[in-house]
Order: C-alpha cells, then sequence, then structure tokens
C-alpha cells in the first residue's frame, strides 16, 4: 500500500504554531517497522497542478494565495500561523499527496493513502480550520472528469463537520457527501451534506457505533465506483477539540465498519488523514498508525 508523505507536512509549519506539526512525522516514524515495511511504501509526492486546484476552488483565491497576498483577516481565519516561507509549497504537497494516491487507485490500487489532507473546511473561495485547499473535493471533481469514476462517496468521520466539501460538492449528482460529526462544535454555522450526521456532546463508544453501522446501512442505496474516507481521529476522548469520548478501540472499529462497507461494494479507498489533536500526542499518533496499519490489510 502506497502512504504519500513530505517532509513539509511536518516542517512546512512553524515550531510556534498551536497546532501540532509534528504528528506527521510522529505516525511516519511509527509505521518504521520491519514488518509493515512489507506492507507499506511511503513515496514523496508531487506538487499539485494549479489546474487541479482550480477544479474546486475559485481562481482569485487560489492565485492570491499561491503569490502570498491573502488578506490578513483571510489569514487569521486559516490559522497554523504564524506562517513559514513553505506554507505554499506544504500546501500544494498535500493536495498534491492525495491526488497522487488517487491516481494509484486509477492505475489498480485497492487502497492508497496520504498521510495527511482531508482539508475538509477549506471552501471554494476561502480557507478555514487549518485548511487551505480541499483535497477531498479537488480529487472527487478530478475522479469524475480525469479518471472515468461514476460515483464517489466521501465518508467523513472527522469530530468536525466537513462544510468545506458539503459547500463545494453541493447539487453534484456524481458526489455523494456524507459527515457524521459532532453537533455542538467547530462549524458554529454548519453547511447541508447530501447525508449528515449529528451527534451529542460526550457520546461514547457503544452510541457510537452503533449510529455509524445504521448510517452506512442506510448509504446502501447509493452507488458508488470509489470511497474516500476523512479518517480524522478527534472523537477520541483525549482530543482537545472534539467533545465526543470515544477511545482507541472503538476508532479501530470504525475504521473497520468503513473497510467492511467499502469492501461489500468492491470500491477502492482513498484515505485522507484529517484531525487529531489529542494531549498527549501519543494518542493521536496511535490511531492515526493503526487506520493505516488497518488499511494495508484493505483488498477486495
Amino acid at each position: 500500500m502506497n502512504i504519500y508523505y513530505h517532509s513539509l507536512y511536518t516542517y512546512g509549519i512553524d515550531e510556534n504554531s498551536t497546532f501540532p506539526r509534528e504528528r506527521y512525522e510522529l505516525i511516519r516514524n511509527s509505521l518504521e517497522t520491519e514488518f509493515n515495511k512489507k506492507l507499506i511504501n511511503f513515496i514523496e509526492p508531487n506538487k499539485a497542478n494549479i489546474e487541479d486546484i482550480y477544479l474546486a476552488h475559485d481562481k482569485d483565491y487560489v492565485d492570491r494565495f499561491i503569490s502570498s497576498n491573502l488578506t490578513n483577516k483571510e489569514i487569521r481565519k486559516i490559522g497554523l500561523k504564524p506562517w513559514t516561507n513553505n506554507i505554499i509549497d506544504r500546501t500544494l504537497f498535500i493536495a498534491g499527496g492525495s491526488l497522487n494516491a488517487l491516481e494509484d487507485i486509477y492505475r489498480g490500487e485497492n487502497v492508497a493513502c496520504n498521510l495527511a489532507g482531508g482539508t475538509h473546511h477549506a471552501h471554494k473561495d476561502m480557507g478555514s480550520g487549518f485548511c487551505i485547499f480541499n483535497d477531498l473535493a479537488i480529487c472527487a471533481k478530478k475522479a469524475i472528469l480525469d479518471y472515468n469514476f461514476k460515483k464517489v462517496l466521501i465518508i467523513d468521520l472527522d469530530v468536525h463537520q466537513g462544510d468545506g466539501t458539503a459547500s463545494i460538492l453541493r447539487d453534484q449528482d456524481n458526489i455523494y457527501t456524507f459527515s457524521m460529526h459532532c453537533e455542538k462544535n467547530f462549524p458554529f454555522i454548519k453547511e447541508k451534506s447530501d447525508f449528515d450526521v449529528a451527534l451529542k456532546k460526550y457520546m461514547t463508544d457503544d452510541d457510537y457505533l452503533k449510529i455509524l453501522i445504521e448510517s452506512l446501512n442506510l448509504l446502501d442505496s447509493i452507488e458508488s465506483d470509489i470511497i474516500f474516507f476523512q479518517a480524522g481521529v478527534d472523537t477520541l476522548i483525549s482530543d482537545r477539540y472534539g467533545k465526543l469520548n470515544l477511545s482507541a478501540e472503538c476508532l479501530e472499529e470504525r475504521n473497520n465498519c468503513v473497510f467492511e462497507f467499502s469492501k461489500k461494494r468492491k470500491n477502492p479507498l482513498l484515505i485522507f488523514m484529517g484531525g487529531g489533536y489529542s494531549s498527549p500526542i501519543d494518542h493521536t499518533v496511535n490511531s492515526f498508525k493503526d487506520l493505516f496499519v488497518q488499511a494495508s490489510h484493505y483488498y477486495f
């Protein structure tokens, strides 16, 4: 299984930022065991082509970001401050990693991953919530336009609603958006996905898994030939921004539910990392490590 990773995922963020930049490098290092080396290939991504970014974003917004001409208000809304000189390259490598993983699936892989991405708060004409370009929306448009996929199903299980994804892909008949998230959490003004499930604060494992299974059963009627999985682990009880009370074991079972759902449909699976802000950071790292190890066994 290919996982796309670039050192700028970590070092393109300033060390003084409140964002836990070290998680990317720690996750990669945690997967560097002799056993995992037989299952996982780490590949450095290409930068995304600007024309692909335009598939999901206004040209004016993209061009102003690339030329370092966003307003201070726009930068504050995104976060990740203070910005480094590498923020543009980092952003293009993240989108590129997801696009490279999509191309792997087009060429016949059952599963491919980006060790970043899932930037679901970026809207058509603005960034938000640590997200600059929406790689889920970019890849969904690319899958339909260039890779002959007929229907993309996006399963977003980050604790925060995929508001940017919903807004960009609204009224796209061949792309279906599903977001299951904490109701009383960022973003405080929600968008309308094709299917939203808003969870009560402090929900625990059994209730969460029951609702997830019910929701996946409802998705049985939605056709797809590729599935995108936004697999944020900010649903953990230890997460600073999550407001759900889920265990690491619950997240492993969550992943299994998505993998079994995808396998039943014989759909390839593109995995985006999403959020994770646990304190201590080990909880975030371990749950993402579990995700990628589980994914490395995915086949249909």
